[in-house]
């Protein structure tokens, strides 16, 4: 097992840490946007804490990732198909994914207070909201929230079919190196 990222492949830290994001953007973008699938009541309130809990882990993993991005580099990109540009806006790409792994969940945090509302933390405290409730307000951010969520969930599913092609059309290493228990040739 291999805990730091090499020059060829991504370690088990980094492996671990994309695949926990991935599950909590996941999860809670599925609850927030199918929230109405639940039953109005217990089930609802308690798949809108499941989607609050995911929202701070998006934080919480973001907390340990970005510092261990920094520490632990990660390895250069392949080398295979037309380069230069498409390393560019790979590389825009990864910025805009956390910029929005970061903005999408403080959106949700200050929605949550624009409606009043205490914000639970993972079931060990709340913080009630700094301000009162403001209806207007709360519809603003609610709006602002979906729009960088789902710009969320776009830019993650370019990333994936971004995967994809270094698989399957540029037949290069970039999907194997990030799949657990894979690593990609040496």
């Amino acid at each position: 097992m291999q805990i730091f990222n090499s020059s060829q492949r991504y370690g088990t830290v980094a492996k671990s840490l994309h695949w926990l994001t991935v599950i909590a953007v996941s999860l809670a973008w599925f609850l927030g946007t199918f929230d109405d699938i639940f039953p109005k009541g217990p089930a609802r309130a308690s798949a809108f804490a499941a989607h609050v809990f995911a929202g701070l882990s998006i934080l919480a993993i973001l907390a340990l990732r970005l510092p261990w991005r920094l520490f632990d580099r990660p390895p250069a990109p392949e080398v295979s198909g037309p380069g230069g540009w498409i390393d560019r806006i790979g590389g825009y790409a990864h910025l805009m994914l956390y910029g929005l792994l970061i903005l999408a969940p403080v959106s949700g945090v200050v929605l949550q207070f624009a409606r009043g509302d205490a914000l639970p933390v993972f079931g060990f405290f709340e913080i009630a909201s700094p301000w009162p409730a403001d209806r207007a307000f709360s519809r603003n951010v609610k709006n602002l929230h979906e729009v960088l969520t789902n710009g969320l969930v776009i830019l993650a599913g370019l990333h994936i079919a971004a995967a994809l092609m270094h698989h399957w059309i540029l037949r290069d290493n970039t999907l194997r190196r990030m799949i657990p228990g894979l690593g990609g040739r040496q």
